[in-house]
């Protein structure tokens, strides 16, 4: 079965990720805007594309991994200087983000409404 991890904000990010480093099995990296009180994200896009991100996971080899990282309020993540945009691992332009970490695989903003990219991110072999 999958692992899901939930994350949130950078500094929670930079530190879990660090015992990823030489992990066994594939590390998948689901960044989205922080969730309102109600419990949805403020990002319209995000809300779009979580089922579909979801519906995928199920087609991951079962030793993966799955972190969901909340970014931080529309506030945070639209600052040019936050470090998920700054930071040279993960240099996000948009959210929602899909990454197979330490692999160029990525999918950006309405990649990830497109069930087809989104599975064939889950089962490609390299």
């Amino acid at each position: 079965m999958v692992k899901q991890h939930q994350i949130e904000g950078y500094d929670q990010f930079s530190e879990f990720m660090k015992n990823f480093a030489n992990t066994d099995g594939e590390v998948y990296v689901y960044f989205s805007g922080s969730k309102l009180p109600s419990g949805i994200s403020w990002c319209p896009d995000c809300i779009k594309a979580k089922p579909i991100v979801e519906e995928a996971l199920k087609l991951a080899k079962p030793n993966s991994h799955f972190i969901v990282v909340d970014v931080g309020s529309r506030e945070i993540w639209k600052d040019r200087n936050c470090p998920f945009r700054t930071d040279p691992k993960t240099r996000l332009l948009v959210i929602p983000t899909l990454i197979r970490w330490g692999h160029p695989q990525k999918l950006e903003g309405e990649q990830c409404e497109k069930p087809e990219l989104v599975e064939m991110l889950f089962t490609d072999e390299e």
